[in-house]
């Protein structure tokens, strides 16, 4: 099998999973509040203050990943962070699919059929993890997960399931930011396709130029980028 067969279906699911951020930044004064008992609630409440707080510490970061789509294929590669907005997922050199934000819109960049795919950040499940200040705490709800140092927290609009979710999943690690450390997290579109992405060998405050967040346009050039 060819990589990029196993790729870009991997990376349509991750890249355009529903348009979650979407709903969540154009929010919704109905949305049903939460019922639960005070202290229970006040308790959610700052676990959310928490994890948001954890997601904002980040400047930049570095750190493996394995993606895994519902089928249960497996790709592995690298994930740079840059705040504000900014995203690579790199999956090696041998590979035909490069997905990337620059701050503004999402990128799939596909170099075997010499194809462009573009979200603005609104319109991409990865808006909770790029902007928490405004997705996580307006739509986010903590998961119970039985055990205090893992926090699970469910971004989605109850008012507009089509535009998907993702689930966030943070264990706490003394010396991350905000002494949080993102794990995982699981995005689901709107036609049940399932995406999960692990990560792992965190490295925080890492020099990361504006540069890795470009690429070369293969409409306008057939070579892949070195």
């Amino acid at each position: 099998m060819k990589t990029m067969k196993l790729l870009r279906p991997l990376g349509i699911a991750f890249a355009a999973a529903g348009t979650l951020a979407l709903g969540l930044s154009l929010g919704n004064s109905n949305t049903t509040p939460s019922l639960a008992p005070p202290a229970q609630a006040q308790s959610s409440s700052a676990d959310l203050d928490r994890a948001i707080t954890a997601l904002r510490a980040i400047s930049t970061m570095k750190a493996n990943f394995n993606q895994i789509d519902r089928a249960g294929n497996t790709v592995a590669g690298t994930m740079t962070l840059k705040r504000p907005g900014k995203i690579r997922f790199d999956y090696g050199k041998d590979a035909d699919l490069l997905v990337v934000s620059n701050g503004k819109s999402l990128y799939m960049i596909d170099y075997e059929v010499n194809q462009v795919e573009r979200w603005p950040i609104k319109s991409s499940p990865l808006g909770a993890l790029l902007d928490p200040n405004r997705d996580v705490k307006q739509f986010g709800t903590l998961v119970p997960t039985g055990s205090s140092d893992v926090l699970s927290i469910d971004v989605r609009d109850p008012n507009k399931p089509e535009f998907g979710r993702i689930n966030l999943i943070f264990v706490r690690k003394p010396g991350a930011p905000g002494g949080l450390e993102l794990t995982h997290w699981v995005a689901l579109d709107a036609q049940n396709h399932r995406t999960t992405v692990r990560l792992r060998n965190h490295r925080y405050g890492v020099a990361v130029p504006d540069s890795t967040f470009t690429f070369r346009d293969p409409r306008r050039s057939s070579r892949r980028p070195g």
